[in-house]
Order: structure tokens, then C-alpha cells, then sequence
């Protein structure tokens, strides 16, 4: 897994944020329901994004965050990956994720990530730069929604296995040139899980796809360095915090 049980976020809300949430029920195109949580605040939105979680789900980490994307005015929902097998909601440490991700299938995955983007886009997010943010497994399946013919302003993956097959994930360097949205990768370069030297044949393998991306790689930071408790790191997940939101910044026109 990428956080323990008691990360969080390393950026604070702001001092009186309107930010929000609440827990949401969507239906897939095959009936399932789909556990979520969507965030947003007052005022009009920038952006909005779909976060993908690492490999627990609806952990209360990925609720808090889309709360602080709301805080900076960038509209978020979280979608849980296991409705179908998963005996109870639960998704704290107790939570045996690896056998609900062996039952993951991409076909599933993207339906759920098809009736996440509908809930953002529906009503007052008609029109909103739509983007989808990734941890780990869910940076692989951020890269693999870009593939998708969703309309992606933008995929985000932070520290995004590259070469994994497992569940719904296939290796993202077999796909690159499938890939139709702008991309923003943030790597550690101590990170390893996932070698400097995949992350290079990444950033090759977009340039030949002609694919516009930015891939960025912080020396000394570990797998899950964007976490409060890692004051260490502070200084990356600051610079990773500011390019997140400077991307949807400035891919804010809409794709048909």
C-alpha cells in the first residue's frame, strides 16, 4: 500500500475553506454501485478530477484530498474499485485489499470510471476541464483513462508502476501510444519499486508518441512521498502539489 493508516495530505486546508463532502453512490453501465466521495466549495470550479486510489480503495487519505483539491477550487471525486467483490465497505488497515485487486478487470474499472466522470460533468460541471489523478496502482489507471476517449483535459500519476500487470492494470509502457490527454508523471527517484530507468523509457516513449506530457523525477524521494508524515520530503510534495495544480491550470480548454 502507499499511506499508512494515519497519513494525510501534506498541504493543510486554507483558514475558513468552504470546501465539502459527502459520500455518493454511482451506478455503472452494468448496474453496480460504486462507493465514492465528491468534494467541491463555494464559487465557480477551475477544474475538476477523478482521484484513483492505491490499492485500498476509499481510504479516508483520498477523501481528505479531495477536499483539498475542492479548497483550491478544482472539483474532485473518489471512486472506490471494489464494489463487486469486497464483502463490506471497509478500507482502513484492516482492509484485505490484494485479493480485490486480482479481481479487478479494465473493463470494469473504465465503467466505473465512465460514471465518475458523468457525476463531475452532469449539472454545473458541464463544460469543466475534466482531469483524473492517480496513486501508484491508481497512476497506472490515471495513464490507462487517457486511452479511454473520455475527453481528458489531462492524466496525473504520482509514483505510477510503469511496467505491472495486475488486476485492471496492464504495463503503461505497452500503451503510451494510445494515450490522447496531456500528461503530468511525478516519480521518486528512490522510489524502488519503480527504477529510474523505467520512468526514462516513459518519458522516451511519450516523446515518440507525441504525446505532450511533463515527467518530473525528485532525487531522493521514496514510493508515497506525498504524505504529511514524510516532513522530509516536504519540499517535493510541494513542488508535485504546485505542478498538479499549475497543469489543470493550464490545460483548462475543453476536448471534444
Amino acid at each position: 500500500m502507499c499511506f499508512d493508516d494515519d497519513s494525510h495530505p501534506p498541504m493543510p486546508l486554507a483558514d475558513g475553506s468552504t470546501a465539502r463532502g459527502e459520500e455518493v453512490r454511482l451506478q455503472a453501465a452494468d448496474g453496480a454501485e460504486v462507493m465514492a466521495y465528491a468534494a467541491a466549495s463555494a464559487g465557480t470550479a477551475s477544474g475538476q478530477v477523478v482521484i484513483l486510489p492505491d490499492v485500498r480503495g476509499l481510504h479516508n487519505f483520498y477523501r481528505e484530498l479531495a477536499l483539498r483539491f475542492a479548497d483550491v477550487g478544482v472539483r474532485a471525486i473518489v471512486i472506490d474499485y471494489f464494489a463487486r467483490t469486497a464483502p463490506d465497505p471497509t478500507r482502513d488497515d484492516s482492509f484485505d485489499y490484494m485479493p480485490q485487486v486480482e479481481q479487478m478487470r479494465a473493463e470494469t474499472f473504465s465503467q466505473d470510471l465512465e460514471a465518475a466522470v458523468a457525476h463531475l460533468r452532469a449539472a454545473e460541471g458541464a463544460g469543466v476541464p475534466t482531469f483524473t489523478v492517480g496513486f501508484c496502482m491508481g497512476g497506472s489507471l490515471s495513464f490507462y483513462a487517457g486511452t479511454l476517449g473520455l475527453g481528458l483535459q489531462g492524466v496525473i500519476g504520482f509514483y505510477a508502476g510503469l511496467t505491472r500487470t495486475r488486476g485492471a492494470v496492464t504495463p503503461v509502457l505497452g500503451f503510451v501510444d494510445r494515450i490522447e490527454s496531456p500528461v503530468l508523471g511525478l516519480f521518486g527517484g528512490a522510489d524502488h519499486g519503480i527504477p529510474v530507468e523505467d520512468v526514462t523509457r516513459f518519458d522516451e516513449a511519450l516523446n515518440r508518441a507525441g504525446v505532450e506530457h511533463e515527467v518530473v523525477v525528485y532525487p531522493e524521494a521514496p514510493h508515497s512521498f506525498f504524505d504529511k508524515k514524510a516532513a522530509v520530503f516536504a519540499t517535493a510534495s510541494a513542488d508535485a502539489w504546485t505542478r498538479v495544480q499549475g497543469f489543470i491550470a493550464n490545460h483548462g480548454a475543453v476536448r471534444v
